[in-house]
């Protein structure tokens, strides 16, 4: 058995064929899922999805892209749902900063306080965090270190920078996706094997980061197959027995029955 993680069932871009793509994902042997909560405007329908499937949860969280919209009052209206097993997807995202030295210092301290606010409510909670991070390792890995409780969580989409792996010693696990099969990804399939066993998760990030032999597809958890094939690859060991790993550990961290 496999667990997707990270999947965004509640994008538009499943509403004409959610069934079938989560019937075809369990057909190839992935049977859990986690929706993050990545948008505020689709966190409800988020949370309808996994109150009409046994196997899909969901996380309560804002995206660095919308720290704006950051409303930890609307968010605690869904962390006490028996559903919700993580705050997140939060983070620092400072791929696409604006122009201007004045822009640019407003709005990494937003995302730096939304996020460290975000960190604290996983904490207060005790639950985990599904973090993003993009283009601000050095900040994300201050703030995680600094506040981040005893729960952890996990680094979506793993960026292969090596000083985040001390976080595995602070409970955090590393979501592996379709980027490790990318013909480019040398550098996380040289970082690959410093990652703990007992931290490695599988994730798609659907419909985004569709693997190799897909790309240019949409992406969906069926495709946990594929990213689950070169992560036994590079450990040396059966496929099944890379499921049946990361299954554990996916259960361990979100507390999936």
């Amino acid at each position: 058995m496999i667990i997707d993680t990270h999947c965004h069932l509640d994008d538009a871009r499943y509403n004409d064929d959610l069934e079938e793509v989560i019937n075809y994902a369990r057909e190839n042997g992935v049977e859990k899922f986690i929706i993050p909560g990545a948008d505020p405007e689709s966190l409800e329908r988020a949370v309808e999805i996994s109150e009409q499937h046994d196997a899909v949860w969901f996380a309560a969280g804002v995206h660095p892209y919308d720290s704006r919209n950051y409303d930890r009052a609307f968010l605690e209206k869904f962390t006490a749902h028996p559903k919700c097993v993580a705050i997140g997807e939060c983070g620092l995202d400072y791929f696409r900063l604006p122009e201007g030295e004045t822009e640019t210092a407003a709005e990494k301290k937003l995302q730096k306080e939304v996020f460290t606010d975000q960190i604290l409510l996983a904490k207060e909670l005790k639950k985990p965090l599904i973090v993003h991070i993009r283009d601000a390792n050095a900040d994300s890995l201050e703030l995680l270190e600094a506040y981040a409780g005893e729960e952890g969580g996990v680094l979506h989409c793993y960026n292969a920078d090596e000083s985040l792996l001390k976080l595995a010693a602070k409970n955090f696990y590393y979501g592996i996706g379709g980027v490790l099969t990318f013909k480019n990804a040398r550098k996380l399939v040289n970082v690959y094997p410093k990652i703990p066993l007992e931290r490695l998760v599988i994730e798609t990030d659907a419909p985004y980061l569709t693997p190799h032999p897909h790309r240019g597809e949409r992406n969906e958890p069926a495709y946990c197959t594929f990213v689950a094939q070169k992560m036994a690859e590079l450990s040396d060991m059966p496929r099944s027995r890379m499921e049946t790993l990361t299954t554990h550990n996916a259960e361990r961290l979100f507390g999936l029955q």
